[in-house]
């Protein structure tokens, strides 16, 4: 690591709150030169902070929460795929006995914990004690109900089902955001005097596409509507900000400010003289290189940029780190030892290093390639297609192992020139091989979801999945 500080004095426990927005890509953000909107707030959080580049999450939905819960890469912790359990059920849920739980080791840690917006990963009917069980002191949810329950209760903005300690129950006239940030900040108020951990994962800006309080009248298209649901996660994120300013907790709290993946297919946007598509889904650096802010005034240099090599298995072993918890490469789950993939970047927020722990960063899958049998969920591939990254080459692995493509990230940002058979220089030769050289570190087989099942209930989506081949060795 290069050295570039060092501080002496030991800090106090932060607070930590972690914005994960549903479905946005860095074109959505003018602090990464987006042109098509303005988001000043985000703008603001940035220059106050540290704005990251090189920062991986997954594709879809389900793999980048659990990954960010376990500290752990899909192919370890077994949600490869996108997984709606609220709606397609079948016993499948997030098991905090089987695997590692961010928020419950911050709770050991001795911090007051919160999480409020959306969690998809278990069904508040059939677990109503499953966020205390994962280590939330309070809560504020979505439910993501589809079926079985009256109509309103698959609304998250206007006239939402939510879900809280006092049960779940629509709000008639009502903006599910506004809901889910005050009952954040009502939080904030409350628990000032502990360390907090809060873990926002917002409903903006997923579809459906609807009219936010900032319209006065229905914007008239899809990309119009969307950019209105950017713009009031901006509002938000501001109103937040100044909680905190107001609270005189501001400069004891790290925000950390992130997105689950890419914007969704069908939304473009210009950025920096480019186009960009939306990347939901995709392994393209719109998909799964993310949008990542770090603010921290007083510890934190204002107004940074990091090429720090940052992946969301890293932020288990951060936060806890900041916790004063000792984090090694095993953690202690029940009975078993499992291994954390993650890497602790305090000392790149601390202005200790400018680089990471890490040679490379790790993206994998896109689309929903599970089902359900009799053993519970099963991912369809042996060995999911991903791509491995460092700061100038991306390698793309497909399912059967073999490396399917090679690109210059530096000269070629849209992926258009695979290099794969023009390996015709000593520096691409030598990234080439230092890339292929991470398959050592993956699994033989990817793992399934690790969990107890609950009961099946009657309100089951089925997902079907009879015309494809399972497993797949190979593609």
């Amino acid at each position: 690591m290069e050295e570039v500080g060092n501080p002496e004095s030991q800090i106090q426990k932060p607070n930590i709150i972690v914005f994960l927005v549903d479905d946005l890509g860095k074109e959505w953000l003018s602090s990464y030169g987006a042109t098509d909107i303005s988001t000043p707030n985000i703008d603001a959080l940035s220059e106050s902070g540290m704005q990251f580049n090189t920062v991986y999450g997954t594709p879809q939905c389900t793999p980048s929460r659990v990954t960010l819960l376990t500290g752990q890469y899909p192919f370890r912790h077994g949600w490869v795929n996108h997984w709606d359990v609220p709606r397609w059920g079948g016993g499948a849920h997030f098991d905090e006995s089987l695997n590692p739980s961010l928020p419950l080791e911050m709770k050991k840690a001795g911090y007051k914990t919160f999480i409020g917006g959306k969690w998809q990963i278990d069904d508040f009917r059939v677990e109503p004690d499953a966020l205390t069980r994962v280590g939330f002191d309070d809560y504020c949810m979505w439910t993501g109900y589809k079926t079985g329950n009256p109509e309103a209760s698959q609304n998250r903005y206007n006239d939402p089902y939510i879900f809280t300690k006092e049960g779940s129950k629509l709000y008639p006239g009502e903006y599910g955001p506004d809901i889910f940030k005050e009952c954040l900040i009502d939080f904030l108020r409350k628990n000032k005097e502990a360390p907090m951990f809060v873990y926002y994962p917002m409903v903006l800006t997923h579809g459906p596409y609807e009219k936010t309080p900032l319209d006065s009248e229905i914007p008239q298209t899809t990309l119009e509507t969307h950019a209105s649901m950017v713009r009031y996660t901006d509002l938000i994120t501001g109103e937040i900000v100044h909680e905190l300013d107001k609270l005189g907790i501001r400069e004891n709290t790290l925000i950390i400010w992130t997105t689950d993946n890419g914007t969704s297919r069908g939304l473009s946007a210009h950025m920096n003289g480019r186009t960009i598509d939306g990347g939901k889904g995709s392994t393209s650096e719109s998909g799964i290189c993310l949008p990542f802010i770090a603010s921290w005034p007083g510890t934190i240099e204002a107004n940074t940029k990091s090429n720090a090599l940052i992946d969301f298995t890293d932020l288990f072993p951060t936060f806890l780190d900041l916790a004063d918890v000792n984090v090694g490469d095993n953690w202690r789950v029940g009975n078993e030892t499992q291994m954390i993939d993650g890497k602790s970047f305090k000392s790149v927020l601390l202005g200790e290093s400018l680089n990471s722990q890490r040679e490379w960063i790790l993206g994998m899958g896109g689309g929903n390639n599970a089902r359900l049998t009799d053993q519970g969920v099963e991912n369809q591939y042996v060995f999911r297609d991903r791509v491995v990254r460092n700061l100038r080459y991306k390698l793309t692995i497909g399912s059967n192992k073999s490396p399917k493509g090679f690109y210059d990230l530096e000269t070629d940002p849209d992926e258009q020139q695979n290099l794969i058979n023009q390996l015709n220089t000593e520096e691409r030769n030598k990234n080439y091989e230092e890339l292929l050289s991470v398959l050592d570190y993956f699994l033989d087989r990817d793992n399934d979801p690790r969990y107890i099942p609950n009961p099946r209930q009657p309100w089951d989506v089925e997902v079907t999945a009879e015309s494809q081949v399972w497993k797949m060795e190979s593609q």
